[in-house]
């Protein structure tokens, strides 16, 4: 009874700290956060309070041998969805305010350079990082086969992570910002967030050590890379003086060029290990899964890895090419980005021909359909990166559409669509029903989606296209063709088909959300059978050994 007094009285004093500093701060922003801060705090220690044994005999301990700690991962797959759907409804909102400027609605708090960082967190913190966060402990432990390290420390990630991402979203909506890409909270949050990330890793890698399984199969090392390097990055990339501790201001302790040079290597490898690296760990697990057959070649995943990870990290600088940086810098990003073309396609082919012996499923298996297009737009938008990173091609590529056009077809067909199936392997398999709600709405939600890249992709590589020629049109007389004006007149109606892109994508969001509701409810739509597509828990097995020597096989769930 004593600790759980302390636990709840610590949580109420933080919560009434962190409203003394509401009270005291120097600027709305920071006064908004810490009063998010203390109704957190405050809510904790109520609940600690409320939910604690306070029986003289101590409680039964479990027997929790053979099972997983999936409840952190069951609220993890709520918060993706919900994410998911809020994200996306903002880039909806931010693509109709440039094809319609009356839509920001005369209001501070609705403009698009308000609400487009708030669309891009939503999205690749928000929706993806909860993502990875659940699958990774999904995935962790049933390749280990051991139960979650620490599920507390676990449930502080989850909830923690949480409040990051509120106080992240509130930040932008108010101005808060540091104005970096990817890295726009200011320097409390930016420190509350490597709290959360440090007990993220401790989890993972507790799991890890505490494996009844000697082989560490090769998804763990793709998430062990991404924890491990965004915490680098984010260290590094973060590195700020603030104006006042009771303040939300802060500046960069990099400036110039120097500052430019260390945003986009954080920039890139954002992309190369949130994005990238994290996103394969979920397909290296649940591709082969799904399709019920071993992955392809076991050590050119290997190879995958090891060349991705050192190829990766040195190709931020092809951001910055045509700009005070000096030209070796630049061409050395060009170089590496050019030869990471070859392990990103030694990864996509390992996916695609781990459906050897299953290819029909494509056609019967809406699941599997997903993770083939997740796959080719993986392959895609990993060609398409190196060539925009050479210098010719980028004098024409750079600050366009054709840029927006490349990291959506990315960001909605791998990482949307491998998460997506991702969320549908899950969803029974966590709450203990019979397949899911519909496999026909999968398929709704497929087409919807892959239309939706369809028209959001092809209009902006066209604008692009479009606006950087006619930047670069040049008169008899020497003087510029287009005044700017013209430029933004003639990307108007690929702006609008841009909001019908992004309108299709997001309605396919709502449709899932609803599946994945239902099948959670334990509902079941009457509907005819998708042959081969049926979720039958029996097959759930463990499948072929991955590797020749001494690496085990995917345990059975």
């Amino acid at each position: 009874m004593t600790a759980i007094l302390l636990r709840s009285s610590g949580w109420l004093g933080l919560a009434l700290l962190a409203l003394v500093a509401a009270l005291a701060g120097a600027d709305r922003g920071f006064a908004v956060h810490m009063a998010i801060v203390a109704l957190a705090a405050a809510l904790l220690g109520v609940t600690t309070a409320v939910r604690g044994n306070y029986s003289h005999q101590p409680a039964a301990p479990a027997d929790l041998s053979g099972q997983y700690y999936d409840e952190v991962i069951r609220w993890g797959v709520i918060a993706t969805v919900f994410w998911g759907v809020v994200g996306l409804l903002m880039g909806v909102v931010i693509a109709s305010q440039l094809a319609w400027p009356l839509a920001n609605l005369n209001s501070e708090f609705t403009t698009f350079g308000r609400l487009r960082p708030l669309h891009t967190s939503a999205v690749i913190f928000a929706f993806g990082g909860n993502a990875l966060i659940a699958t990774s402990f999904y995935i962790v432990q049933r390749t280990c086969r051991a139960r979650l390290f620490m599920p507390g420390l676990a449930r502080f990630v989850f909830w923690g992570y949480q409040l990051f991402i509120v106080l992240a979203a509130t930040g932008y909506v108010l101005g808060v910002t540091e104005s970096r890409e990817y890295a726009e909270p200011e320097w409390y949050v930016d420190i509350w967030l490597t709290i959360v990330w440090v007990a993220y890793l401790a989890v993972f890698v507790g799991t890890i050590a505490k494996r009844h399984e000697p082989h560490i199969y090769v998804a763990n090392w793709f998430f062990l890379a991404f924890i491990i390097t965004v915490a680098m990055l984010h260290l590094v990339n973060n590195l700020s003086l603030p104006v006042s501790w009771l303040g939300s201001k802060s500046y960069s302790a990099f400036s110039g060029v120097q500052d430019a040079l260390v945003q986009w290597w954080y920039g890139h490898n954002a992309v190369g290990f949130f994005l990238t690296a994290g996103f394969l760990g979920m397909m290296y697990y649940f591709v082969p899964k799904q399709a019920d057959r071993p992955v392809y070649s076991y050590r050119l995943s290997i190879v995958h890895f090891w060349s991705l990870i050192f190829l990766y990290i040195w190709a931020g600088p092809h951001h910055l090419h045509y700009t005070a940086l000096p030209d070796w810098a630049q061409t050395l990003g060009m170089v590496f980005s050019v030869m990471l073309w070859m392990p990103s396609w030694g990864g996509m082919i390992n996916g695609l021909m781990t459906l050897n012996g299953a290819w029909d499923r494509v056609r019967t298996d809406p699941i599997i359909r997903m993770m083939v297009a997740a796959l080719a737009f993986y392959g895609m938008s990993t060609f398409e990166g190196p060539m925009m990173s050479i210098k010719s091609v980028n004098s024409l590529s750079h600050y366009t559409n054709w840029t927006i056009g490349h990291v959506h077809s990315g960001a909605l067909g791998w990482n949307g669509m491998i998460t997506f199936a991702s969320l549908y392997y899950m969803a029974p398999r966590l709450w203990g029903r019979q397949r899911l709600y519909s496999l026909r709405l999968v398929n709704l939600h497929f087409w919807l989606a892959t239309l939706g890249i369809v028209f959001y992709t092809a209009s902006m590589w066209v604008a692009g296209i479009t606006q950087g020629l006619m930047w670069r049109e040049y008169g008899g007389d020497g003087y510029l063709v287009y005044a700017f004006v013209e430029v933004v007149a003639a990307m108007h109606p690929y702006y609008i088909i841009r909001v019908a892109g992004g309108l299709l994508y997001f309605s396919g969001a709502l449709v899932m959300a609803w599946n994945i509701g239902m099948t959670i409810a334990g509902r079941l739509r009457d509907e005819a059978p998708m042959a081969g597509a049926a979720f039958d828990p029996g097959r759930d097995r463990p499948l072929a050994p991955f590797a020749p020597a001494g690496a085990a096989a995917l345990p059975a769930e």
